[in-house]
């Protein structure tokens, strides 16, 4: 069972009954298994993951330089802090960096690890393709765009690059020029994987059921803030399905997009339950100080599952 928490306050109660929800329910006849009876263990963020069936690994805690992203700037990049920010994670031991045309966060990115073997590191991106979100009104074709991203980059490959932003419930049907030259670049050598990042329920499905889809970002907490649905048993079953079909599962919007990034209860709550489903195979943050990279890496360690 998965509750729909609204309350700006999480009672001791609901915040066990989403924690039970997250980790698994484990019964004994009737009776709840005693949690003194169940080692302890928390959760690494360092620890490495595969990406579905992509062959990609990286760290379970991502870098999501794009949190308020758009127009090719991102609150990291406007508070001057994005490279700082970008460098700290890396020395920290995050391996994954997510970022998008529309963040403008590739010269940063650039920047940050140039030092550092690019075969360190994952990089992914995302293509934008609708109306708005970048400053010009043309949307080359995926290969153009792409060859950019590497300039942007300075790298010979890109490791996942994802189609933004979709919400359309016919979306592999008008993306499909775009996805065709995904996947020849990916025959190329010069991406690894391709997938999709969704704003929308019935976009959710339709990349679960896209065998084209090899990694999806869908967003998650159990409070239903910023998701497909505000009903969090909606959406965990479609996250089942995408995992069961060996699709890489990224998860995002753990903190609401931000809206309660001062709630320290929520936090810790998000990430047992989003953790606890064991559906998802790597989260993301849009971090935008290097203490709070440490803070989380600390909560995670701290959350029993």
């Amino acid at each position: 069972m998965i509750l729909n928490m609204k309350s700006s306050k999480l009672s001791r109660r609901k915040f066990l009954s989403i924690s039970a929800a997250g980790a698994g329910t484990l019964l004994l006849g009737k009776e709840l298994l005693a949690t003194s009876e169940i080692p302890a263990a928390g959760v690494d963020p360092l620890k490495m993951i595969s990406l579905g069936k992509t062959g990609i690994k990286t760290t379970l805690l991502g870098l999501g330089t794009g949190y308020n992203g758009f127009n090719r700037s991102s609150n990291i990049t406007r508070a001057g802090v994005a490279e700082n920010v970008i460098r700290s994670a890396y020395e920290k031991g995050i391996r994954f960096f997510d970022c998008a045309d529309a963040y403008g966060t590739h010269p940063y990115t650039r920047s940050a690890l140039k030092d550092f073997p690019r075969e360190s590191y994952v990089i992914g991106t995302k293509i934008w393709t609708q109306r708005g979100g970048i400053p010009e009104p043309d949307r080359p074709d995926a290969a153009t765009v792409v060859d950019r991203f590497r300039k942007e980059l300075d790298t010979d490959f890109i490791d996942l690059v994802q189609i933004h932003f979709m919400t359309s419930p016919t979306w592999t049907d008008e993306q499909k020029k775009y996805m065709d030259d995904l996947e020849t670049l990916k025959a190329k050598k010069i991406i690894k994987a391709h997938g999709v990042s969704v704003h929308s329920l019935d976009a959710l499905k339709l990349a679960a059921a896209s065998p084209w889809v090899d990694v999806v970002h869908v967003r998650i907490n159990p409070f239903g803030e910023s998701m497909d649905s505000r009903d969090p048993a909606e959406v965990t079953p479609v996250i089942k399905k995408i995992h069961d079909a060996g699709k890489g599962v990224i998860g995002m919007k753990l903190i609401g997009n931000g809206k309660f990034r001062d709630d320290s209860e929520k936090i810790n709550a998000s990430i047992k339950f989003t953790m606890g489903l064991g559906t998802v195979d790597l989260i993301i943050i849009g971090f935008e100080k290097p203490e709070q990279i440490d803070d989380y890496m600390s909560r995670m360690k701290n959350t029993i599952i």
